[in-house]
């Protein structure tokens, strides 16, 4: 016992490497790892938080330009010159900005993903997607495809909403 006392003692790199395993085998058990992802789930979500402010703000201020712009500087004054199907293109955006941060937000309270508001967002996007479609741009195809994924999600919501009414 003397022996080995004294041989750390000689080699403290050893020692250092033999508490750096140590460490590194305790915080791979489970419920250790299991606290290490929560938190970096949880600073991953406050970041993208953040940055979702920032694009919303952005993002109103922008639409907020196009109307002042589109309204007060354009001929003729008091009329809009860009097709109102884009102006709600805008309007959505923002829309989808702030559902999807509720969606964030709603993780960071409790900590489970509610995937009744990631259809409701994917809904809204699809939605706008439909409203701004120019038939000139794109094929027939495109049109099917999204009244297709409008339909799957309108269901998978119908679904959600019966099973979350039903279980409460």
């Amino acid at each position: 016992m003397i022996e080995a006392v004294k041989m750390v003692k000689r080699n403290p790199s050893k020692n250092r490497l033999k508490n750096f395993i140590i460490k590194a085998i305790r915080l791979l058990k489970d419920d250790n790892f299991m606290v290490g992802i929560h938190l970096v789930e949880n600073v991953v979500s406050k970041i993208l938080s953040i940055a979702l402010v920032i694009v919303i703000g952005v993002s109103i201020f922008d639409l907020s330009l196009v109307l002042v712009k589109d309204l007060f500087t354009a001929e003729p004054i008091g009329f809009f010159n860009k097709t109102l199907i884009e102006i709600f293109g805008l309007f959505l955006n923002v829309l989808i900005a702030l559902e999807l941060l509720e969606n964030v937000t709603a993780y960071l309270r409790k900590h489970i993903v509610q995937v009744e508001l990631v259809v409701v967002t994917a809904l809204i996007a699809v939605a706008r997607k439909i409203i701004i479609f120019d038939p000139s741009k794109y094929a027939k195809n495109d049109l099917i495809a999204l009244a297709f994924a409008c339909l799957a999600l309108a269901a998978s919501y119908a679904i959600i909403r019966f099973i979350n009414h039903k279980s409460t």
